[in-house]
């Protein structure tokens, strides 16, 4: 059975959560953007002040920062700061031949986790709640990261 494969179920499990995960990172772009259009603000290049369609009455407030979009944008680059080790170690981590249900375990769990730290980071929840729902995907891009290279050298 080829590893990279929807043949083999572990590779399926990490595609639906890879694919779950890539949806999610586009989705937040759509989110910014939804944010900007619905607070008319929260502009970043002076260009959008043109008059458009989009924006048939700019005024330079649209450029000064705006919370609820300034608050989607950085639950964003945690995602650009998270999301691409997972893609790369959950894919390496397929070629080990773990068993299915604890790459299930891994790959789902991550997805929850990521899930709830976006809930978390948008109702504007305490540091400490961030934390804990953003460590256990961590430590689970860790333990993928370890045993590729532990199988890789052993």
């Amino acid at each position: 059975m080829d590893q990279l494969s929807l043949s083999n179920p572990v590779f399926t499990a990490y595609a639906i959560a890879a694919a779950l995960m890539i949806l999610k990172g586009v989705a937040m772009s759509w989110l910014t953007v939804f944010r900007m259009v619905s607070e008319n603000g929260g502009f970043r290049n002076p260009e959008d002040l043109k008059q458009t369609m989009a924006n048939p009455r700019p005024h330079a407030n649209q450029l000064a920062p705006n919370e609820r979009v300034e608050r989607i944008r950085r639950i964003q680059l945690n995602d650009l700061e998270n999301l691409p080790y997972f893609l790369i170690a959950g894919l390496l981590y397929v070629t080990t031949e773990p068993s299915l249900l604890l790459a299930q375990i891994l790959f789902y769990g991550y997805v929850a986790t990521r899930f709830m730290h976006f809930a978390a980071y948008y109702t504007a929840q305490i540091h400490d709640i961030r934390a804990a729902l953003w460590t256990p995907g961590s430590l689970i891009i860790v333990f993928m990261a370890v045993s590729t290279i532990l199988r890789a050298v052993g």
